[in-house]
């Protein structure tokens, strides 16, 4: 049955390609091959290869996007493209084709607006030790910071409905995309899930664009951001708390000094422990102003969601399920 409604629906499947010439070529038949309905669009941001022409050559859309990123690929994307359901991978090999179709199934019976393939054996992409132990810090830093929605945020294997695609603000450029995506989920409360999938070795001559250390902080700051933006009470309690503590530890020996001898010996210590106290209330009360302000901003954000189209996918699970209550009616 669900294979009768793929036919049925609008699907494209989006690759944001960086050179990858030596397997995007596979990657676009392997996924006419497994969805023969969906139209196929690589985006090529940039390479100096012939990534666009072997694309092109197995039957892909090729669009150029000149602003080089990942972040910068995916806003184009759901800006460019409409659909009732987005797939989006990478062109490099390592996520299988034959894995869309569940996907799909997963988003459409589960009535979700993201559907995340998680990694399976991600520690043996091409021996990165590295990235497997960023892949641990940062799912787990993200699930104490935004909740326990998802349990691989870095994983690019992923399907949207439409309105997941179109209320998505898409703010980062680089590899953070993915991170956002997943904020932005967790932020409006939309049904989400994931669906554990293999993961594959890039081929011999192929090699990641992700740097441990210097995607590693750009995500990290992502991260500040985000939970700035998202939940500014807790930034800026912590930030307000750290001034705190430390004018605590500048007053005290002043304080003590104070109920021993009835003087203020330290007069600039003392001074500028206050100016530290000072600075923290000012932080808090920043912190209080952009809690409500962002829960405004995330109200808004999720009224401009319940006003796009479900998609069709979405109409025809609601009229299944509503079937049956009608004919107990009758």
């Amino acid at each position: 049955m669900t294979e009768a409604l793929m036919e049925d629906l609008d699907i494209a499947v989006l690759l944001p390609c960086y050179n990858e010439a030596q397997t995007i070529g596979d990657v676009v038949a392997a996924f006419r091959a497994t969805l023969p309905m969906a139209r196929i669009y690589v985006y090529d941001n940039n390479s100096t290869d012939s990534t666009a022409l072997r694309a092109a050559l197995a039957g892909a859309t090729v669009v150029r996007e000149r602003r080089q990123g990942k972040g910068n690929v995916v806003r184009r994307m759901f800006s460019d493209i409409e659909a009732d359901i987005y797939i989006m991978a990478d062109g490099d090999g390592t996520y299988a084709a034959s894995d869309a179709p569940e996907l799909i199934r997963t988003l459409i019976t589960e009535g979700a607006d993201m559907v995340v393939g998680t990694r399976r054996g991600v520690r043996a992409d091409a021996g990165r030790q590295g990235h497997a132990f960023g892949n641990r810090i940062f799912n787990t830093l993200y699930r104490s910071l935004f909740g326990n929605d998802f349990s691989d945020i870095f994983s690019g294997y992923r399907a949207f409905s439409r309105r997941f695609a179109k209320s998505f603000p898409a703010v980062s450029g680089g590899f953070e995309i993915e991170t956002e995506m997943s904020v932005h989920a967790s932020r409006l409360r939309l049904p989400v899930a994931e669906l554990e999938l293999d993961y594959g070795r890039r081929p011999d001559g192929s090699h990641s664009k992700l740097s441990t250390f210097r995607d590693g902080g750009k995500i990290l700051w992502m991260f500040a951001m985000l939970m700035k933006e998202t939940r500014p009470f807790t930034f800026f309690g912590a930030i307000s708390g750290g001034f705190l503590l430390t004018s605590l530890i500048f007053m005290a020996p002043v304080l003590v000094a104070y109920f021993e001898t009835g003087l203020v010996e330290r007069m600039p210590t003392w001074v500028f422990s206050l100016v530290l106290m000072m600075i923290s209330f000012l932080v808090f009360s920043a912190g209080m102003i952009l809690d409500s302000l962002a829960r405004a901003r995330a109200e808004q954000l999720r009224i401009h969601y319940m006003n796009l189209p479900a998609g069709r996918h979405a109409r025809t699970v609601r009229i299944k399920s509503e079937t049956p209550a009608r004919h107990l009616a009758a």
